[in-house]
């Protein structure tokens, strides 16, 4: 007989890493400046993979409104001019050579309300990571019910637990994204 499946402290780590991981996407949505973290969320598919941007290319900002692009290898010019373009910051890069010159809109309604809209969007992907993990925990409970003697009313009570730590990690990602939009849109 296996050890039991069902691991609350890995659930909570993992919820919060959710959590975590759209913190830092959220650092990244700039109302106005140029900031590397701008381009954190950008992958760029080169020699077969995905990869972080900053892996094949050197990012920097010399003017507050200018975001600097140095790709490393002449071949990948193209492939991260298209992994920033379709990334939905609503940046157009200018290429020069291996340079990319990223001039950093100005901050226009339009622009506020599609910066919102991208914030929801890392919201909603937060929420789904989270309802994943939910969903793991309540499978290894369903394991440990089958395989590990645990009783119904046992699987019950730690099926309530991850359904409240679910429902507070996602009130979380609530608040933290209505401070962002409330940032973004300058309200």
């Amino acid at each position: 007989m296996a050890g039991p499946v069902y691991d609350k402290a890995d659930l909570e780590r993992r919820m919060a890493g959710a959590v975590e991981a759209l913190r830092h996407d959220l650092q990244g949505l700039r109302t106005g400046r140029a900031s590397t973290a701008l381009l954190d969320p950008v992958n760029v598919t080169v020699y077969g993979a995905q990869m972080p941007l900053n892996q094949v290319a050197t990012v920097s900002v010399p003017e507050p409104r200018l975001i600097s692009v140095q790709v490393w290898d002449k071949s990948n010019v193209g492939p991260v001019d298209k992994a920033i373009r379709s990334a939905g910051l609503g940046l157009n890069p200018i290429v020069d050579g291996t340079t990319l010159r990223l001039p950093i809109p100005d901050l226009t309604e339009e622009r506020r309300k599609e910066l919102a809209k991208l914030c929801g969007g890392y919201a909603e992907k937060a929420k789904i990571a989270v309802r994943n993990v939910r969903r793991d925990g309540m499978d290894n409970l369903k394991t440990d019910e089958k395989k590990n003697g645990l009783s119904e009313d046992e699987r019950k009570r730690h099926e309530t637990e991850v359904q409240k730590l679910t429902d507070a990690t996602i009130a979380d990602i609530d608040t933290v994204t209505a401070a962002k939009e409330k940032e973004i849109l300058g309200k």
